[in-house]
């Protein structure tokens, strides 16, 4: 099996279909040794801010002399950057090597495994033929039931926030949703809560009492911001003092003071992790597509907010770098997705929107986004390709001397990296 065959494989099983539960992952790591009980994770879990806290953990971990395993997802540019070891992603042959061992169990099982099931299975097997001291591990969906809760040795459990995402399978209010995301808590293993105070934060900490879990949150009245600029953020936390984070984004140095937290509970676990770790593994990190910028003349920047909370730090962060000023808006979105409350919130911002389809089939039509868009009094025009709006979308901005910012779907990110590289080279 090649990488090619391997991806098509993995991408070939049918998920929709199946009922939640985490038997069919337990019984793929059975067959594979029961991998992820030969490691030790650092779980993340909640609505946003996931994948930068894994990535800073990681970054500082590694920094620390761990060999440190990353788990995320979804993909921005290739697949196997959601398996990654030290920072590098999991060679395609070894993804083909794995998908071929794993394929003849996951086929004769009865109830077939999903395509999450699938690569949380293969990534146990990869990080413990890695040798890896640590895994920073990003839950899929929700918590108690995600394939990434078949784990068992959890260093530290993170719940980063909680608002309304994927309401279908996780509930209808906060308390249902923070019920589902708690459920990642293990008994007797310390939980850190990144969250506002109120009804998420209430359930968290009642969950890990229920588990007799150490409950912390993060002292942000400790943060003080010293610059922010599109070089990037230095501030003061806690007993750190002038730390850079090259993360764009207002929303970025709030994650930050829950990895230094994190690393502080870890610390109090055995942990060797010094200060100068902290220092080198945050100004090292990288996480594309979260207000990342892409261009500086015109000024364009992509960021992935594709449910309420996410555009609300979105516009928030634009509101920081650029205050008093309106942007143009390049976006597309999952029909699935609620987009009312997420337009009205654009709303404020935004000069005019220019909707395109992402390339996925649950994605919302260009057209029926635009309508939507103007319906709530942003002017929008629709394009039949990605290139054809970022094209416009750019020569608007250039015209009116105003940034751009590409908001909405990851689905999006590998398309519009290619249009705007073609178009800024031309």
């Amino acid at each position: 099996m090649n990488y090619k065959e391997a991806l098509d494989y993995i991408h070939s099983v049918n998920w929709t279909f199946c009922k939640p539960g985490l038997e069919r992952i337990k019984a793929l790591c059975t067959a594979l040794g029961e991998p992820q009980k030969k490691l030790r994770f650092i779980h993340v879990a909640g609505t946003n801010g996931k994948g930068s806290t894994s990535a800073m953990l990681a970054s500082i971990l590694q920094k620390a002399g761990y060999r440190t395993g990353l788990y995320t997802s979804p993909y921005i540019r290739t697949f196997c950057e959601r398996i990654r070891v030290d920072g590098e992603n999991i060679p395609e042959e070894k993804l083909a090597t794995l998908t071929e061992r794993i394929r003849p169990i996951a086929d004769q099982m009865k109830d077939k495994p999903t395509e999450f099931e699938l690569i949380t299975a293969l990534a146990f097997e990869y990080f413990y033929q890695s040798e890896c001291d640590v895994v920073v591990l990003e839950v899929g969906l929700g918590g108690r039931l995600d394939s990434t809760n078949v784990i068992e040795n959890t260093a530290l459990s993170i719940i980063t926030g909680i608002d309304f995402d994927h309401t279908a399978l996780l509930g209808n209010t906060i308390g249902e949703i923070a019920t589902e995301k708690a459920g990642i808590i293990k008994p007797c293993r310390p939980v850190l809560f990144g969250g506002e105070e109120g009804v998420a934060r209430d359930t968290v900490r009642n969950v890990a009492f229920e588990k007799n879990a150490p409950f912390y949150t993060v002292d942000r009245s400790s943060y003080q911001q010293k610059g922010a600029t599109l070089d990037g953020t230095t501030f003061d936390y806690l007993h750190y003092t002038d730390l850079h984070l090259p993360l764009l984004g207002a929303y970025q140095p709030y994650n930050a003071t829950l990895v230094l937290t994190a690393i502080d509970l870890l610390c109090e676990q055995g942990f060797a992790i010094d200060e100068e770790a902290v220092r080198k593994g945050l100004a090292a990190v990288r996480w594309p597509a979260r207000f990342e910028l892409f261009s500086r003349d015109p000024v364009i920047i992509y960021d992935g907010g594709h449910n309420p909370e996410g555009v609300r730090a979105a516009v928030a962060s634009v509101k920081a770098y650029f205050p008093n000023q309106r942007v143009n808006i390049l976006g597309g979105v999952m029909a699935d997705k609620e987009r009312g409350e997420m337009i009205q919130t654009m709303k404020p911002i935004a000069a005019r929107a220019f909707a395109v389809t992402p390339n996925n089939p649950r994605a919302l039509a260009a057209a029926e986004y635009a309508a939507q868009l103007a319906s709530y009094g942003i002017p929008a025009s629709s394009y039949e390709s990605v290139a054809e709006g970022v094209k416009a979308a750019v020569e608007s901005s250039k015209k009116e001397g105003i940034p751009l910012l590409c908001l909405g779907s990851l689905y999006l990110y590998e398309e519009v990296e290619a249009a705007l590289v073609d178009l800024l080279r031309s």
